[in-house]
C-alpha cells in the first residue's frame, strides 16, 4: 500500500473474544480492506465503496442467510 500511514483494521463486535474465524476491515481511499485477522500478511480483499454498502445493508437486513 502507498499511503502515509496504516490503515486502522477493526473486527465486527459480533466476532467475539475467542479470535477464531475472524476477519478485519479497513477503511481507506480506495474503499474497504478485508483480511483474514489470523494471517494479517497475507492478501487483503479491497471493496469498493457501492459494494461494500450493499454488503452491510444486506448483512443488516438479514439478507444474506
Amino acid at each position: 500500500m502507498n499511503s502515509q500511514s496504516e490503515p486502522q483494521w477493526f473486527k465486527s463486535t459480533f466476532s467475539g473474544g475467542s479470535g477464531n474465524e475472524c476477519v478485519e476491515c479497513a477503511h481507506v481511499p480506495a474503499g474497504t480492506l478485508v483480511r483474514d485477522s489470523k494471517q494479517p500478511g497475507a492478501a487483503q480483499l479491497v471493496v469498493d465503496a457501492a459494494a461494500w454498502t450493499g454488503f452491510v445493508r444486506a448483512l443488516q437486513d438479514d439478507q444474506l442467510g
